[in-house]
């Protein structure tokens, strides 16, 4: 009960239309930091471009181009994501967060830095969560907050809870 026949549609034209092609993922360990602030992630992101982006790209062969490097996340990772992303936009080209652990009274201070980053280097931005999420009203107000600091982006919510079973 996690989609509905549209939804599986929609996601079945968008493979057809365009097939996951030389896609490579890696899922580092995403940690919930005693410091949450864009301070806070800096160690992470430094991580995560310096090493694990250098390695990847080394092991695989694949390009050092920002319009083919994308960062997302889901909880914990997604709040991470979205530090990064926002935080490093000359590095990723796609930033996306899925069901974002971030709190409603944040939703300004990603506005903002979505606003600042756009303006340094433009980016795809996506942020999904879905109907049973408890996170559900603070990424309903950080797409509200980016919508009024004019900052283009997809804002989706689909069915379904905010969980393993989800994430699958």
């Amino acid at each position: 009960d996690m989609t509905s026949p549209e939804r599986l549609k929609q996601l079945n034209a968008s493979l057809d239309a365009a097939p996951y092609q030389g896609l490579a993922v890696a899922c580092p360990y995403a940690p919930d930091l005693a410091d949450r602030s864009v301070q806070g992630a800096r160690a992470f992101g430094r991580f995560v471009i310096d090493k694990l982006l250098t390695r990847a790209r080394a092991e695989l062969g694949s390009k050092v181009d920002r319009a083919a490097t994308g960062i997302d996340g889901v909880s914990m990772g997604g709040r991470l994501a979205l530090l990064l992303g926002l935080s490093y936009p000359e590095v990723f080209g796609a930033v996306g967060a899925l069901q974002p652990a971030i709190r409603v009274d944040e939703a300004k201070l990603f506005a903002d830095l979505a606003k600042a980053a756009m303006a340094r280097a433009p980016f795809s931005l996506r942020l999904v969560s879905s109907d049973a999420d408890p996170f559900l009203p603070a990424v309903r107000a950080a797409s509200d907050q980016l919508r009024e600091a004019g900052v283009a982006h997809e804002c989706l919510v689909i069915p379904g809870t905010h969980g393993y079973e989800f994430n699958r």
